[in-house]
């Protein structure tokens, strides 16, 4: 009797405990908003549109409506920020786990790490009490001269929409919202505040669009952050055609539109051009707003006397309040959200991971990888990035971590019976937001320093590459040059020359240009990798993990090798007021093959330490309709002695279009692990309306019917087989 009554009770609370944890549906959540709208006050829902402070907007207590509180975050959440300043607030309670930047996460083409990613970030944010996480990033890879390429995922549109949407699944299981940005060609860093980009309309929809639509309508995104520049003569920001006409009708984003920090101009234009929330707005746009207080934003007392005079109709401010309750409704007043957590084991094993997937071997000259751990030799680790902090600086996605191992603390953890000397090499300043500061050394001493280190190692691994200050990988300034700084080419080709076996590690979130490769043995593509980098090195150096990293964008030998750089300044960067796209669809790889122009490594390239051979490629016919499946499916070998994972990659190109086309796209991928001497099946399917074109002509997707060219490979210039298919 006692046992069936303490069943009974365990399921009334099973019952209980399920009702708790359902969360608002879709129409209890707009019967609520029909509710509280009419009570709203015009100035209470007016509030509701603009920042009360530098990451936080206003709640209406006396309904029990509580404030809305942001942070930056692609990669890990932000550090406090004071009030209103942007001063740090000096919390001690605010350190978090740094997560690979997305050019890493890009390189590791899995969807579920994606996810993984997501996930431990929201945690990490519903812990801080944050409501909005200011990420993904998904601008398009342009340039590698664009100093924010380190957030975004590479310059592939189909790559960018499959991973950004398990990302945003990931954050918002949490109750917290992502904030896929910056919408849209944001794709350089100099005059983004006020640069007007002309494009036609065939690129932005094939290239520039693809990810964020993705995030809205497979990702379920609940916010969307404008971007600084200007599109065909309007800000980005409160864009007629971008946010009301493709974002709100076209693909029906129900959620909120914030803008970038000081990326609102224009009172009547935000009301009415699809923008709900101001964010940042001050006499220079970032920075200063003590004579400027939020009460004075575009959205803020302008937009209430405009209503209040009938300039604006309610109608309105009705529909950004609505758009906004909506959003606090699936965050901070949902019926139940998790707790979050931070700084967990869990976390950082996520963060290994990406890292360790993310990271990409491009060269490896007579096995010069791995190197194994358990020999007693002497190994040189050269260059300021193997210690330096790679968390900090870079703009708003700067990093406080509880802690960052460095490539050299790595290496000397996993290495024990070797002998591990460091030297400087050569150094830069610190990081600082706007500007340059030089380093506090004598450049020629540190490399007199490092060649004699260098010559009495076994090995050396030298560590460079770009960082995090202006002019590098930094937002609100582009590079300046594409080859390395601060004496790193010359310093390369001076070590080979004492110890030519060399290996070198890029710390970077952009392609650089390579002319001392030829004088190394090896070469790796290392990114940003947050907390655990040093590990995550040191697992691939060290062979304890195979590397499986596939770069999501391509090297160019030369910078004017690039499509954007290849039409001069007009293209890029402009004239400072007006920019033109003149290179049009033919992005990244896709500028490469059409044109028949040898890259330096080719997107989706990246080798491992075993031997791939893709082979048995078969389709499900050769002939297809618009609303056909087009199924392939391939065998991978292992024939080496370490087990490992490929990305393999499927390109479709269309033969005799009627219209200039990329020799061949990126439709599908997958990436599969195959033990040492084994093999396995994959399989990869795309819609076959897919391979439709935008047509200018009727404003509209088009698929042409005729013979297309499937390509099977483990990069863009690296097909393993070609197959003809038709289109009826």
């Amino acid at each position: 009797m006692k046992r069936d009554l303490l069943l009974i009770l365990l399921g009334l609370m099973i019952v209980v405990f399920n009702v708790k944890a359902q969360n608002w549906s879709d129409q209890e959540i707009e019967a609520k908003i029909d509710e509280i709208i009419p009570k709203l006050t015009l100035r209470e829902k007016v509030d509701l549109c603009h920042a009360q402070s530098k990451f936080s907007t206003a709640g209406v207590e006396r309904l029990g409506i509580p404030e809305l509180w942001m942070a930056d975050g692609p990669h890990g959440v932000r550090a406090e920020i004071s009030w209103d300043s942007w001063n740090y607030a000096g919390w001690t309670n605010d350190s978090i786990t740094a997560f690979p930047a997305l050019t890493c996460l890009a390189a590791t083409f899995n969807e579920k790490l994606a996810y993984q990613f997501g996930k431990a970030l929201g945690e990490e944010a519903r812990y801080r009490k944050k409501d909005v996480i200011l990420g993904p990033g998904v601008n398009i890879y342009r340039t590698p001269l664009n100093g924010r390429n380190f957030e975004y995922m590479g310059e592939d549109p189909h790559l960018a929409s499959k991973l950004c949407v398990p990302y945003i699944h990931g954050v918002q299981e949490n109750g917290v919202a992502a904030c896929i940005k910056h919408y849209v060609l944001n794709n350089q860093e100099l005059w983004r505040d006020h640069i007007n980009v002309e494009v036609s309309d065939r690129a932005l929809y094939e290239i520039y669009l693809p990810a964020f639509k993705a995030a809205v309508q497979e990702g379920g995104a609940w916010s969307l952050m404008g971007a600084y520049n200007q599109f065909r003569g309007q800000y980005c920001c409160h864009n007629e055609i971008l946010l009301n006409d493709i974002l709100k009708d076209d693909w029906g984003f129900d959620g909120a539109v914030i803008t970038d920090w000081g990326g609102a101009h224009d009172t009547k234009e935000s009301a009415l051009y699809g923008l709900d929330i101001e964010m940042g707005t001050g006499t220079n746009g970032l920075t200063f707003s003590e004579s400027n207080a939020y009460q004075n934003y575009f959205l803020a007392a302008p937009f209430y006397e405009m209503l209040k005079n009938g300039d604006i109709p309610e109608s309105v401010v009705d529909d950004k309040a609505r758009r906004i309750l909506r959003l606090m409704f699936r965050t901070n007043m949902a019926k139940t959200r998790p707790l979050g957590s931070i700084n967990t084991k869990a976390h950082q094993g996520v963060a290994r991971r990406v890292a360790q997937e993310g990271i990409v071997l491009l060269k490896n000259e007579g096995g010069f990888f791995p190197i194994d751990p358990e020999k007693k030799i002497t190994i040189a680790v050269i260059g300021e990035n193997a210690t330096r902090q790679m968390t900090k600086g870079g703009g708003s996605s700067e990093l406080k971590p509880q802690f960052e191992i460095s490539p050299l603390e790595g290496i000397k953890e996993r290495f024990k019976n070797a002998t591990i000397i460091h030297s400087m090499g050569y150094a830069s300043g610190d990081p600082a937001y706007g500007r340059v500061l030089p380093p506090p050394y004598d450049l020629d001493s540190l490399k007199q320093a490092a060649l004699k280190v260098a010559a009495k190692a076994d090995i050396v691994l030298f560590f460079g590459g770009l960082n995090k200050n202006h002019h590098q990988d930094c937002e609100g300034g582009d590079r300046l040059q594409y080859g390395l700084d601060f004496g790193q080419e010359e310093l390369i080709q001076e070590i080979a020359r004492v110890n030519n076996n060399l290996g070198v590690v890029l710390v970077s979130g952009n392609a650089v240009a390579t002319p001392w490769l030829d004088n190394t043995k090896a070469l790796i593509q290392g990114w940003y990798l947050g907390s655990m980098a040093g590990h995550a090195m040191a697992d691939i150096i060290s062979g304890d993990v195979n590397p499986s990293g596939k770069l999501p964008f391509t090297f160019p030998v030369k910078l004017e090798d690039n499509g954007a750089h290849y039409y001069g300044e007009i293209s890029y960067p402009g004239d400072s007021i007006n920019q033109e796209y003149l290179e049009d669809i033919l992005v990244g790889y896709r500028w490469h093959d059409t044109r028949d122009i040898a890259p330096q490594f080719a997107f989706g390239y990246g080798l491992s330490y075993t031997n791939f051979i893709i082979s048995h490629i078969t389709t499900n016919g050769d002939s297809f309709e618009k609303e056909d499946k087009l199924q392939v499916s391939f065998r991978v070998n292992n024939e080496g002695d370490t087990d490992g994972a490929e990305v393999v990659q499927l390109y479709i190109g269309k033969e005799n279009s009627s219209v200039p086309r990329a020799q061949k796209e990126l439709k599908g991928y997958q990436k599969v692990v195959v033990k040492a001497g084994k093999s396995t099946i994959g399989s990869i399917e795309i819609n076959i309306k897919d391979l439709s074109y935008y047509d200018e002509n009727i404003d509209d997707w088009n698929l042409e019917k005729g013979a297309y060219t499937l390509y099977i490979g483990n990069s863009s210039n690296h097909i393993s087989i070609k197959k003809q298919f038709n289109v009826r």
